[in-house]
């Protein structure tokens, strides 16, 4: 073969096969969640972040189908449906009853979830070391009880604590039934206000204003998530002090947050999802149990609620809002 026809023969492989290349069916990630895209600030990043750390690019090698259910749960299942009809090659639950969804509608699909709750407890794996099945995930360690706990040292004085929950989310019974036992165990009066709607939130201020509650613990919920600027506002009206799972709530005016960094987490189910793309089988992938909790204090708010913050709360917060 002469030079000349040698190139042109190595330029038209090569054309050819970036061209192949270029008709590759990318893989297709499906994401699942019970709030909104953006509506939890910074997780979506955080994820692809995480997914990049494993060598995968969205738009390169991977496309993101984003399926939310808008903080109606009874949408999750339809959304699944979707998302199986894309034929994706892993579902990622962002919460517990997306997690309840996907395992419900598919035995053969991976599914990478991230829960609050204990997994094996709820029956989403069989054990921590081996999840048995097509789930594994990311699983945080319940700050419920210690919350309490902290609450009760800003506002030593408080009989009476009112626990927000959602009854919609089947994570709500396990997170609750741990609250209840430390406010037993303290002597503590404990009243359990249920809210799954917009229109429920006045209301529930209403009540625990009723059931003479001191100080409130929001739990761990999609819905809270979604309306904490609307949460945030109801607690300062009724002055009613209040701790929330998450650092969203203090960077909108909350007084105050404990439990897991959202992008941390959001961060390691992106690397985990991964994995799983490279042919880790999910029955084998043990759950990792996170145990960095952040405390954030909005000082600002606690001043306008007439608290003092002890030094030695201020002395274990991760950040603190003036």
């Amino acid at each position: 073969m002469r030079r000349r026809d040698f190139v042109t023969f190595l330029g038209g492989a090569t054309a050819w096969a970036a061209a192949a290349r270029a008709q590759e069916p990318r893989r297709l990630i499906g994401v699942l969640g019970s709030t909104s895209y953006g509506g939890l600030p910074g997780l979506e990043p955080a994820f692809v972040q995480g997914l990049k750390e494993t060598d995968f690019i969205e738009g390169k090698n991977i496309g993101i189908e984003w399926r939310w259910a808008e903080r109606h749960y009874e949408r999750l299942s339809s959304l699944v449906g979707e998302l199986l009809g894309r034929n994706v090659s892993v579902i990622v639950a962002f919460d517990g009853p997306a997690a309840f969804a996907a395992k419900a509608a598919t035995k053969t699909i991976p599914i990478v979830f991230l829960t609050g709750t204990d997994p094996v407890a709820i029956g989403l794996v069989q054990s921590f070391s081996r999840p048995g099945g097509n789930l594994t995930g990311v699983s945080i360690l319940n700050a419920g009880p210690k919350t309490w706990e902290i609450l009760h040292e800003l506002v030593p004085t408080a009989n009476t604590t009112a626990l927000l929950v959602n009854p919609g989310n089947p994570n709500a019974h396990a997170l609750q039934a741990e609250i209840e036992v430390a406010t037993k165990a303290s002597g503590q009066r404990l009243e359990v206000v249920k809210a799954s709607g917009e229109d429920d939130l006045e209301a529930a201020f209403t009540t625990m204003i009723q059931q003479q509650a001191d100080v409130l613990v929001v739990m761990p919920d999609a819905f809270f998530y979604a309306w904490r600027e609307k949460l945030v506002a109801l607690a300062a009206r009724r002055t009613m002090p209040a701790i929330y799972p998450i650092r969203w709530f203090p960077e909108v005016g909350g007084l105050m947050s404990y439990g897991a960094s959202p992008f941390d987490l959001a961060q390691q189910m992106g690397i985990y999802t991964g994995k799983i793309l490279k042919g880790a089988k999910p029955a084998d992938t043990p759950v990792p149990q996170s145990t960095r909790l952040e405390l954030v204090i909005n000082l600002k708010t606690a001043k306008s609620l007439g608290l003092t913050v002890p030094p030695s709360l201020l002395a274990r917060a991760d950040e603190v809002i003036e």
